[in-house]
């Protein structure tokens, strides 16, 4: 049978082979660059930052309310048409139909008094009614307004809301800034467990595949031994289910890979079919750190921190609403002038004097301790705060404390293990020499491989405590002793 080759398809099965192999991106990261990419564009990073935005706009809207206010109210148009009942002048009722209009237009700039709780207003309105169905002889519109008018308010011995907000709102506002930066520093820490659960699979795989080259080769020697004579069947067998098992390990680290390097992707925010590689940390940052020193950081940037001396102020402003309701007595007082007229210039005309001040009052004369027992809640409430605090205060001293030992054990033990797993790996390599010139037992060089492949995840493992206890600390200081910089300024 002959078998002919077509030009353009052999040029269409080119390019296919061709999209197949080189159309799948190949990405690299170190720890540095992966950390860096998740602060910047995974969706963690994106949700940190609209709640930044969020407490943002928060604080603008409460700093707000100790601005003037300008504001412009009215009804436009307020047209009805019925049948009403009037009461005539000898007392009757008579049923007249009413078609009229009521129109009311009010500018005022109103300014709050942080200091006091009250409020300040200057006003100015005008109002026009229209009669449709006037009597001869009667006006059809008819005008009235306030040219001016000063209002003053103001509670008396009154829980103030603005004092206690003008303290702590700031206080809020800036615990949210240090917990962005936080909540920055927990991404790090986060990417590079995941970074660190892609790099283990990763060097499983590369065990996997270099084990199961080895059993390969291994069964080769054996089998030509076997046929030699100087080797037993058990032993022979022996081989080839490790060879068997080697093969079931590799499928099991690709999956493994697999699916750690999907994890991986999706919280970066990788394209999932791109071919990613990662390069473990070479090299590691030579530093001190200073217990004392990180406990300092820690109660200077930390949000926790601050959170503490506002948790004492939120008490403190329970306690002062509970006093201030026990009794309610609001002071009011307005001075303006007002007029009539049938044209609404002559509004602005001679006006009249118009004056108000009035004080209401209400006081409870018998609550059956209603009073003391709000009195009482509050108090105790704030007793409990501040015992919480304390309480939260010495823990917080004993994490930085903790884990800033346990940094300084994990540096020692990654040493440790980076020697072991130097030392392993040549011991491994002697050994297979030694067993292909069949110095050594198929035993002793299992044990050996063991011991390697024992070492090597042990020295990544180290890694990834080392360096997510590194970010765990920025976390708990924001501060960064490896460059000796603030991780948070304000």
């Amino acid at each position: 049978m002959r078998i002919s080759f077509h030009p353009i398809g052999l040029l269409l099965g080119l390019f296919f082979l061709t999209t197949y192999s080189y159309g799948q991106e190949k990405v690299q990261f170190t720890l540095e660059e992966i950390v860096e990419r998740a602060k910047s564009r995974s969706p963690a990073a994106l949700r940190a930052e609209t709640k930044k935005e969020n407490r943002y706009w928060s604080y603008r809207y409460f700093r707000s309310n100790y601005n003037p206010q300008l504001r412009l109210g009215g009804t436009l148009p307020g047209f009805s048409q019925s049948v009403n009942n009037v009461v005539q002048p000898d007392g009757s009722i008579g049923f007249r139909e009413v078609r009229q209009n009521l129109m009311d237009l009010e500018l005022g700039m109103e300014q709050m008094i942080g200091a006091t709780g009250g409020n300040i207003s200057i006003n100015s309105s005008t109002n026009r009614f229209d009669n449709f169905l006037a009597p001869a002889g009667f006006p059809q519109t008819q005008w009235s307004g306030v040219p001016i008018n000063v209002r003053f308010s103001q509670p008396l011995f009154a829980f103030n809301p603005l004092k206690w907000d003008k303290k702590i709102e700031p206080l809020l506002y800036e615990e949210s800034k240090r917990e962005y930066v936080e909540e920055m520093e927990q991404i790090s820490q986060t990417v590079t467990q995941l970074f660190f659960d892609f790099l283990i699979a990763q060097v499983n795989f590369e065990i996997a595949s270099k084990n199961l080259n080895n059993t390969q080769e291994i069964l080769k020697i054996e089998k030509g031994r076997y046929n030699l004579g100087t080797t037993y069947e058990d032993k022979l067998l022996q081989v080839e289910l490790q060879v068997l098992q080697a093969r079931q390990d590799l499928a099991q680290a690709r999956l493994d890979l697999e699916a750690n390097a999907l994890r991986l992707k999706s919280y970066v925010g990788i394209n999932e079919t791109a071919e990613l590689t990662l390069i473990p940390p070479k090299e590691l940052p030579e530093f001190e750190i200073d217990v004392e020193e990180a406990i300092d950081y820690a109660f200077q940037n930390r949000a926790e921190a601050l959170g503490f001396d506002r948790r004492k102020l939120e008490a403190e402003s329970g306690v002062a609403q509970a006093r201030g309701q026990r009794f309610n007595v609001m002071f009011n007082a307005s001075y303006g002038l007002n007029n009539a007229a049938l044209q609404w210039r002559d509004i602005y005309s001679d006006p009249n004097r118009q004056t108000l001040v009035n004080m209401g009052f209400f006081v409870p004369i018998l609550d059956w301790g209603r009073n003391r027992a709000r009195m009482g809640v509050a108090e105790a409430n704030k007793r409990l705060v501040e015992y919480t605090v304390e309480q939260e205060v010495i823990n917080f001293e004993q994490e930085v404390f903790t884990k800033v030992k346990n940094f300084s054990m994990l540096r020692e033990r990654l040493e440790i293990t980076k020697l072991s797993d130097e030392v392993a790996d040549k011991r491994y390599e002697i050994s297979l020499r030694r067993y292909q010139s069949g110095n050594v037992s198929i035993t002793d060089l299992n044990i050996a491989q063991e011991e390697k492949d024992r070492n090597r995840r042990a020295y990544i493992q180290s890694l990834r405590d080392f360096w997510t206890a590194y970010y765990e600390i920025r976390q708990l200081t924001l501060y960064d002793f490896a460059k000796n910089v603030l991780l948070y300024t304000h």
